[in-house]
């Protein structure tokens, strides 16, 4: 009698590793790689945030988030990258936090078959294979452009990070400020960790120009509008969505005159009409997020990394048990999910994706804000 029962408790023991063992094969891995310190701080802190509050399932299947930090640098979140597809065989990524890092991330993306949703956005070669979730630059620019036709904006200067981000911008102003007949008299970079921009704001300042963009990211950004207030300037500030978080909105201080800038929905989402397809999204996710860290904590970059989990828990709903997490059909099948995504409500605006479009938010998905008494406000 003992050596039956010892039998069946064997028998009961392989049967429940053999029950783990298949369990563990159908745990979606999904890698993150975002840049909790660094000079992207302020941004990649709220999208980890993100992240750790998110479900435990995608499209009902089970689902593990392996976090890294990449610490702001393009070579760290390339190694990232390689650790989640060699050591964790993740089915897709979600990463990383600037322009630099990701496009780091989606070479290593193309080289293995796996879907990035990136967190920053910037036009990709390998857009097979990388979805970069923020509003494109063309979509957040033509809004600017649009509150500098209605200011009658003539002149213009500029001054954005020496980096893949500023290029972007840049290129992007030239373009519009040629369609909108404005001429750009002024054009200076700085880098993310430079502590002093004097010497550009003295060239800005000798132009005088009606306006003057700034393109950076997280807290950085607020060093050329301190320089050029101290040097008097009384024109209009532009910034990007680049700096769209109540952190920089604390270090940018009392503006002489208030700064424009686009963002997503997300940010101002109670002062959306309640029609407003992602105003019920949006006020979800801001009640789960500020309910764990505080009221005024959020951030659009935060909601980039929830809106990441929406498009991916849509796309393996679509998958459903079709292929096996894992291994490559299953990646395979999850991008051209992806790809198809049409009518879906994020916390930033609706998504439709093309072949040729992986951010997939247009016009509708962003609005133009100002500061008022340390509170982002909606002007349209």
């Amino acid at each position: 009698m003992k050596r039956r029962f010892a039998i069946i408790g064997v028998t009961a023991s392989f049967l429940g590793l053999a029950f783990s063992a298949n369990a563990q094969e159908t745990i979606i891995q999904i890698g993150v790689s975002v840049s909790a310190t660094g000079p992207a701080a302020s941004l990649g802190i709220a999208e980890k945030n993100s992240v750790e509050l998110l479900p435990k399932t995608l499209g009902g299947l089970p689902v593990n988030y392996i976090i890294l930090d990449d610490g702001s640098d393009p070579s760290q979140a390339a190694k990232n990258a390689r650790r989640f597809m060699d050591a964790e065989k993740v089915d897709a990524i979600i990463g990383s936090t600037t322009v630099p890092a990701s496009m780091a991330i989606a070479e290593v993306v193309a080289e293995t078959g796996t879907p990035q949703i990136a967190l920053a956005p910037f036009t990709p070669k390998q857009i097979k294979w990388v979805f970069p979730i923020p509003q494109s630059v063309g979509v957040m620019s033509s809004a600017l452009f649009e509150s500098m036709a209605e200011k009658n904006i003539k002149t213009l200067g500029y001054i954005g990070f020496n980096d893949a981000y500023g290029e972007v911008w840049l290129q992007d102003l030239q373009a519009g400020a040629k369609e909108n007949g404005i001429d750009i008299v002024a054009l200076e970079r700085y880098g993310r960790t430079d502590t002093s921009v004097t010497a550009q704001a003295l060239k800005l300042m000798q132009k005088n120009p009606d306006a003057i963009v700034i393109v950076g990211s997280g807290t950085p950004a607020a060093l050329p509008m301190h320089t050029l207030r101290e040097r008097g300037y009384k024109g209009q500030f532009y910034q990007t969505h680049g700096v769209a978080n109540n952190d920089f909105l604390r270090v940018s201080g009392a503006p002489d005159n208030s700064m424009i800038l686009p963002t997503g929905v997300m940010l101002v989402a109670e002062q959306l009409p309640d029609s407003h397809p992602s105003k019920k999204p949006a006020v979800s996710y801001l009640k789960a997020y500020e309910g764990k860290h505080g009221a005024n904590s959020r951030s659009p970059f935060g909601a980039y990394a929830h809106d990441a989990y929406l498009v991916l828990d849509h796309a393996v709903t679509a998958v459903g048990k079709e292929h096996k997490p894992g291994t490559p059909a299953f990646r395979e099948a999850l991008r051209d999910a992806m790809e198809n995504t049409k009518n879906l409500p994020v916390t930033h605006g609706v998504i439709n994706m093309t072949e040729s479009d992986h951010s997939g938010l247009g016009n509708d998905s962003r609005v133009l804000i100002t500061n008022e008494k340390g509170a982002w406000k909606l002007l349209k």
